[in-house]
């Protein structure tokens, strides 16, 4: 399955990447996905309340005082890290021909493309595809069981909150020493992403809160089943 934008880095990515892949308005849930509303709900606010008061004004001078040319290359080096991710994903589920194409995404985007500054390969022909272990425990045949907000992390579910685990292992950031380094590689990476999400905000209407968890766990079905999802609206 082919996407455009970056990979789920982050709590505030997965709830609003999940909005743009909308195709139209957003339904209601079923009541039963989210029983742990009122903890999710409290979650929710205090993940706002972060993002209000030091992730979305650190994204809006980032993206104030830096170059679109160098904020697009910021973005896609955590892309070509992400495609690891995704091709790992791709072998588990057996998708040879898409690990294949993320594997040749990765080499030449990080030997061309100096470290993946520069996506040549979606030049080439080669789009990203979008797989994560979440996807993988789904196209197993594992549900997603209900609906939970993490904190910090976000929108999730019980099934996708597990496949964050190994997921983690295929980042470079549980191989890095130094200390002050992987904090930094860190931080840029979640400003970064918080930063390509600021136009995207203007999409959330209503109930915030409904709006994100509706369009998260629509999203997520499309993603798993790989867009062959019956529209019952």
């Amino acid at each position: 399955m082919r996407v455009i934008g970056a990979e789920d880095k982050g709590w505030l990515k997965a709830g609003l990447l999940a909005v743009l892949a909308m195709l139209g308005p957003v339904p209601l849930q079923a009541a039963e996905d989210d029983p742990w509303e009122g903890f999710n709900r409290a979650v929710f606010r205090f993940n706002d309340t972060v993002d209000t008061y030091t992730l979305k004004p650190l994204a809006q001078g980032y993206q104030k005082v830096t170059p679109t040319f160098i904020e697009d290359g910021i973005g896609n080096v955590f892309n070509n890290l992400g495609d690891v991710v995704v091709m790992t994903n791709d072998l588990l589920q057996g998708k040879m021909r898409d690990a294949g194409i993320d594997a040749s995404r990765i080499l030449f985007n990080t030997t061309f493309g100096l470290l993946g500054f520069f996506d040549v390969a979606t030049h080439m022909g080669l789009y990203r595809n979008d797989e994560d272990f979440g996807q993988t425990l789904g196209a197993w045949g594992l549900g997603s069981g209900p609906y939970v907000v993490l904190p910090l992390l976000g929108p999730s579910s019980v099934r996708d909150a597990f496949g964050r685990v190994p997921d983690a292992y295929l980042q470079p950031y549980p191989y890095m020493d130094d200390v002050s380094a992987r904090n930094l590689m860190r931080g840029v990476d979640v400003v970064d992403t918080r930063a390509e999400l600021l136009s995207a905000e203007k999409m959330i209407s209503g109930d915030r809160y409904v709006f994100v968890r509706n369009a998260y766990l629509q999203n997520r079905e499309f993603r798993v089943k790989d867009g062959e999802v019956e529209d019952d609206f």
